[in-house]
């Protein structure tokens, strides 16, 4: 993996063996830097090797809140090919990669909370969240337990409650659902040991309530892995800060949904870069609000 942006004295120091620190390169003195630096060194400065997990994850960390309570940071994690597909044959893994892979359990290694629609638990065979020893004494260090809770949004519970989901997570699985969910569906993920969250006046969700409702159990850092039809609603309801996105050097065709769906916002949120990586033709870039 390479970092592409931003450029870094760090990233130059590592070229020439030197130990400058992490400060940005501004744009012009980059660019005199590059030119003098000359091809070859180039080459050398942006030269490929696998991350470790420490890399990974001090690339997307969270961000500072300072001293006073966090406040909730939504990202959203999605992958999509260069046509826009967001799945092949309903699937996100056969357009992923072994370095998305490492991105994608970095972010869930980072997070308190884990937002999924239910069609995406039941498509894509979701599991509990794994404790890793990696990451285990950093999340200690940031008061997190040993895995992030997955937060399924669905309106009618329409949910196999024998899954690995509720028999056997490291925390309690949450369901985030709207007021006039169905008694019986309630009954039912309470027995089987999920914690239902109302987090809307009608059937589904209100987004930004949602949001609020996770950050009051202390999930302040939240992570969305979709699918479209719920990023669609984070997106028009402005509630996501950060979106995780790897292009995938792939060309699908057919008639697979986008990374987000729904209704289109009035005007479009413009977000600005924060970083791009890349590694074997895949694009691991990280946006912003601006």
């Amino acid at each position: 993996m390479r970092r592409l942006f931003p450029v870094t004295y760090e990233t130059a120091a590592q070229a020439f063996g030197g130990s400058a620190e992490g400060e940005e390169v501004p744009g012009a003195a980059g660019a005199h830097a590059a030119h003098a630096l000359g091809q070859a060194a180039m080459d050398h400065l942006l030269m490929n090797r696998e991350w470790t997990l420490a890399e990974l994850a001090a690339a997307y960390a969270y961000p500072e809140t300072g001293s006073g309570p966090r406040r909730p940071w939504l990202r959203a994690n999605m992958v999509s090919t260069l046509d826009g597909a967001a799945q092949h044959e309903g699937r996100s893994q056969p357009i992923s990669s072994a370095a998305d892979m490492r991105v994608f359990g970095t972010l869930r290694a980072l997070a308190d909370v884990i937002v999924v629609g239910a069609e995406t638990v039941r498509q894509e065979g979701y599991r509990p969240a794994r404790a890793r020893a990696e990451f285990a004494a950093a999340r200690q260090a940031a008061g997190q337990g040993p895995a992030p809770a997955v937060a399924i949004v669905t309106a009618g519970l329409d949910l196999d409650f024998a899954l690995p989901l509720f028999t056997s997570p490291l925390v309690p699985t949450l369901i985030l659902t709207g007021a006039s969910a169905a008694p019986d569906r309630v009954a039912a993920a309470e027995k089987a040991g999920a914690r239902v969250v109302v987090a809307g006046e009608g059937a589904g969700i209100d987004p930004a309530r949602a949001v609020r409702a996770l950050a009051d159990l202390g999930h302040t850092r939240q992570l969305t892995e979709g699918g479209p039809r719920l990023l669609g609603q984070l997106v028009a309801a402005d509630v996501l800060d950060e979106l995780c996105l790897t292009v995938s050097p792939m060309l699908s065709a057919g008639d697979a949904q986008r990374i987000a769906g729904g209704p289109s916002v009035t005007v479009p949120r413009r977000f600005e870069l924060a970083s791009l990586l890349e590694e074997d033709g895949f694009l691991f870039s990280r946006y912003r609000r601006s």
